[in-house]
């Protein structure tokens, strides 16, 4: 470990959860008990979740988490920072770790094939004949990527399978290797691609952090084939090939990176929005009201007509007798 303080741990399982409630409670106490941060998605699909604390702290954690069967086999992605990225601690209920919004794509009972970050960089180094596709935000494709990858220009991943779809189908019997952040939005993508009828599909194991964090043990001068840096869910916004936090600002509404001139826009809110999402923003805030306004009517009707009938029952009651 470095000079800095944190760990932070980044990790995911696709396996079969019966009992996201009490699981919910436990993950929770735990993590206030050792002081963590960050958050926990659980469905009944699996789990997905960003951690931050002190090192002792995280290994208790881990240590934890490998006594259930379910997840001793984890592979927890580690990274450093001298702050913690994260606010609070949160455990979240989700029909999806990671939303796609296909019943029928099922990671815990069958993904893609996996590549290890050190074999890609051999394909890439041997110049096999390959399609490298990013499966990320075009937000987050913005900081870094493989050279050569597609965008596909998402704004959500569930738009991944109708990009795939419209642009990839004559690509069936090509070797495609997918990648993302840290590998869980590959083991859907993989997935949806070989039902789809892709033959040659594989997904870089860990994604890019795992990538970096076994590159970066190369030669100085050796290149990785990698762009830039790697946008993160929490408060460094990226992270360098050496896993170290990157210099930049984002807007808390849209996700999109921002330049200096950015934050001084007249439009521009610390954490609320940018210029470039200002009247989004402002519309949606404009929905939240009208809404709160019609659940504030509704309300005034409901407590109107109970009063009505409180009174209406009050004057139906017999007179009540005075004895002497």
């Amino acid at each position: 470990m470095s000079n800095t303080e944190f760990v932070n741990i980044t990790y995911y399982k696709f396996v079969n959860i019966s009992d996201v409630l009490v699981l919910k409670q436990e993950l929770l106490n735990l993590c206030l008990s050792l002081s963590l941060k960050g958050t926990i998605i659980l469905a009944q699909e699996g789990i997905n979740s960003c951690l931050v604390g002190l090192e002792k702290n995280i290994e208790k954690f881990i240590d934890h988490m490998q006594q259930d069967p379910r997840f001793s086999d984890i592979d927890f992605k580690k990274s450093y920072s001298s702050h913690a990225p994260f606010r609070k601690m949160i455990v979240k209920i989700k029909k999806e770790t990671i939303p796609l919004g296909m019943e029928n794509i099922k990671p815990a009972e069958h993904s893609g094939k996996y590549v290890k970050p050190m074999e890609l960089k051999k394909w890439l180094d041997n110049k096999e004949d390959l399609i490298i596709l990013d499966t990320r935000n075009d937000y987050e494709v913005e900081i870094g990527t493989f050279r050569d990858a597609i965008n596909p220009m998402l704004k959500e991943f569930r738009h991944f399978p109708e990009w795939v779809r419209e642009n990839l189908g004559e690509h069936k019997n090509k070797k495609i290797v997918t990648f993302c952040t840290g590998g869980i939005r590959c083991e859907k993508a993989t997935e949806f691609m070989h039902q789809e009828g892709f033959q040659d599909v594989y997904q870089v194991q860990g994604g890019i952090l795992k990538y970096f964090e076994e590159t970066a043990k190369m030669a100085p001068n050796e290149d990785n084939y990698y762009d830039g840096d790697c946008f993160v869910f929490d408060q460094r916004v990226a992270v360098d090939k050496n896993l170290n936090q990157s210099k930049y600002l984002v807007c808390h509404h849209c996700w999109r990176t921002l330049t200096e001139k950015d934050t001084q826009h007249p439009l521009y809110k610390k954490e609320s929005h940018c210029s470039y999402c200002q009247p989004y923003y402002e519309q949606k805030q404009k929905n939240l009201e009208k809404v709160r306004k019609e659940n504030d009517s509704k309300c005034l009707v409901r407590r109107k007509s109970r009063s009505q009938k409180i009174k209406a029952n009050i004057s139906q009651e017999p007179p009540k007798h005075v004895l002497d």
